[in-house]
């Protein structure tokens, strides 16, 4: 629910939505106007195209012009497109999820939120349980055929790990001592849009004060870093990557403020230091330290990670070529698409709706 984009990131693009209207120039008009686009003869209705829209998109946000909101709903009409080729692939594999990992991704969404404070949050995007729900199933059977149809077959030798080791030796000689840091940020004043998945962000010293107290009980009981940033960091650069810094050199950190420098040298690797300052607060969390010197296949790390890495580089690869020979084998129609061509612009009648204005 925190970006104008779907959380897969599958959508080839506003642009690429509108030259394959083009190219379906011949395909028969719609059966209603508020059909925005047909993948293999099922529907994505005006209706699917707003809700998720209001998941993506803060409630008090306001887009600059007509075109930039077209633009934006094209861009997740393109999305649920894909999803919806993907939910077919799942049928033909009779793949399926469970009320339970929808209870649990639904409760993962609900993060720390009371009962009353979520449910204003859905109200204030006009949306229900239920609507939450429905789109977590989709999103869940998605992931599912990415699983069984990329992910799971994707494999490194050793032979692979070996020969990018001998060609970037240079890497993995460390010049100098290196700390790999994460950080989940709370300041005390509301930023112009939240940068977390939870939409959550603390608008006061007090209330800094008091959310830096719970994550750190919540650190305390066993939380994970990474989901809390992503949940919680208002930071915009690092959250998404679960408050990953990456390694910071040790001339980079003499070059930060005391307090922040000493939460990470005074440090174990796991451990976790609350730096506090100007009624802000950073949790610092020393994830490891890497002395200087020349790494080997035998170091230890060293193989697993260039293993991890040469497997997100191909499953990169192979999902963005799954999805798109996925696509190719479908029937679509983007009929939103089509109507921005023909109307060489915003269609009338169907803008503007906003995540705080009607749009079902």
């Amino acid at each position: 629910m925190q970006q104008t984009q779907m959380r897969h990131g599958l959508a080839v693009g506003a642009a690429g939505a509108v030259l394959l209207a083009i190219a379906a120039c011949g395909a028969p008009a719609p059966s209603s106007p508020d059909v925005w686009a047909v993948v293999d003869g099922r529907e994505i209705r005006r209706d699917d195209v707003e809700k998720a829209y209001r998941r993506a998109v803060q409630p008090d946000s306001t887009p600059t012009s007509d075109d930039e909101l077209i633009a934006v709903k094209l861009g997740i009409v393109d999305e649920l497109i894909t999803q919806e080729v993907l939910l077919g692939r799942a049928a033909a594999l009779t793949l399926e999820v469970t009320d339970a990992e929808v209870d649990t991704a639904f409760a993962e969404r609900k993060g720390n939120l009371d009962e009353n404070a979520f449910q204003e949050q859905l109200r204030s995007r006009q949306l229900s349980d239920t609507d939450l729900k429905q789109a977590l199933r989709r999103e869940l059977l998605a992931d599912k055929v990415l699983e069984r149809e990329v992910t799971s077959k994707v494999t490194v030798t050793d032979q692979a790990i070996a020969d990018f080791y001998n060609a970037n030796r240079e890497r993995f000689n460390v010049a100098e001592t290196q700390y790999r840091i994460a950080q989940i940020v709370v300041t005390p004043v509301r930023e112009p849009q939240a940068a977390n998945r939870m939409n959550d962000d603390a608008a006061s010293p007090g209330a800094a004060q008091q959310k830096a107290a719970m994550l750190m009980e919540r650190l305390k009981t066993g939380a994970d870093f990474a989901q809390l940033a992503m949940d919680y960091s208002e930071d915009p650069q690092t959250a998404p990557q679960g408050g990953d810094l990456g390694f910071v050199p040790a001339s980079a950190l003499n070059q930060v403020p005391p307090a922040l420098r000493n939460a990470v040298l005074q440090a174990e690797p796991g451990q976790v230091n609350l730096v506090s300052a100007g009624g802000g607060h950073t949790l610092v969390l020393l994830v490891t330290k890497e002395t200087a010197g020349q790494r080997t296949l035998e170091t230890p790390g060293v193989r697993d990670n260039i293993r991890q890495a040469l497997q997100e580089r191909k499953v990169q690869l192979l999902r963005a070529a799954f999805i798109t020979s996925a696509r190719h084998d479908a029937a679509i129609v983007n009929h939103l698409a089509q109507m921005i061509v023909a109307a060489q612009g915003p269609p009338p009648g169907l803008v503007p709706a906003a995540p705080g204005g009607g749009g079902d």
